[in-house]
């Protein structure tokens, strides 16, 4: 094994990047690494800090990508993917990170959070022995929803109807949604370049992204969907419903919604990176954490 690392070269680098992590998915995310569409996902969103994209490290074997690390967006945080095999790579990579990846706080003291799953339990011994320490609350939840056959029927309050952004594409009013269902106060601003840019990934669907309608024609819930029709999964993310619309049924319905058309596709399960009680309540069952280990470098 030659194994060399190398610099990430972005939009050259953003598909192999890519088939690495599809080609090796397992089942119930046992691999540990990210999924494609949440690769994808960064890279569209408009919090990413692409000055340092730059930073993000490829480990090939012969030409192929068998390890990345990246953040996800900005410095401070290190993820780290690996082909089967390679896991003697870690240590490795978790220097690169900590050189590489690490955030100043305002008294000049270096910080990595590391990301490691709480079944990898040789890379949390390393990142014990280097001195990390757990941090519960900023733990990354993975959650799994079984797709059903037949899908179950959706519903949804009178004079509510569903949507794709194939059907309207009204930036204005998705830009509204999501600085609502994140809890902003007041009205957004109407700089829609971020929501344009969350457009820009090549495998972005407006006909599985869903918006329930109010009857006032405002969007008032909001859920992105992703197919990899490699593997048959969809990918839930993000998912915002208006606060004066919660409890209605309509994040539910938006939800299903986008997954039954994946699973029309073909897919059989639908992955979210989060825990909540709304997701385990619509029928998500949550697989394994991405602990969060911190260190003062």
């Amino acid at each position: 094994m030659t194994v060399n690392c190398r610099q990430y070269q972005g939009s050259a680098d953003f598909e192999s990047v890519s088939t690495f992590l599809i080609n090796h998915y397992q089942s119930d995310n046992r691999d540990g690494n990210w999924f494609q569409p949440t690769w994808e996902y960064m890279h569209s969103h408009p919090a990413l800090d692409e000055s340092n994209a730059g930073r993000i490290r490829i480990w090939e074997d012969g030409g192929e990508i068998v390890a990345v690390t990246n953040y996800e967006s900005s410095l401070g945080e290190g993820f780290f993917h690996v082909k089967p095999g390679y896991e003697s790579l870690k240590p490795e990579m978790l220097t690169y990170a900590e050189a590489n990846f690490y955030s100043t706080d305002a008294e000049g003291k270096k910080h990595l959070n590391a990301f490691v799953n709480d079944f990898d339990t040789d890379f949390e011994d390393l990142v014990k022995a280097r001195g990390y320490e757990m941090k519960r609350d900023w733990a990354r939840p993975v959650s799994q929803f079984a797709i059903p056959d037949p899908f179950p029927a959706i519903e949804l309050p009178e004079g509510f109807q569903l949507k794709s952004l194939a059907d309207d594409n009204d930036l204005y009013k998705i830009n509204r949604v999501l600085w609502r269902g994140f809890n902003h106060e007041g009205e957004p601003d109407e700089d829609l370049e971020g929501r344009r840019k969350m457009q820009s990934g090549p495998n972005f669907r407006h006909d599985l992204t869903i918006v329930v309608e109010a009857p006032d024609g405002n969007f008032v819930s909001f859920c992105g969907m992703w197919y990899e029709n490699v593997n048959r999964i969809a990918y839930v993310e993000p998912v915002a419903t208006d606060p004066d619309y919660r409890r209605m049924g309509l994040g539910k319905a938006a939800v299903w919604e986008g997954i039954r058309r994946c699973g029309a596709e073909g897919a059989t399960v639908a992955y979210v990176g989060s825990d909540q009680k709304f997701y385990h309540a619509i029928g998500f069952k949550t697989l394994h954490y991405r602990n969060c280990w911190t260190k003062s470098l």
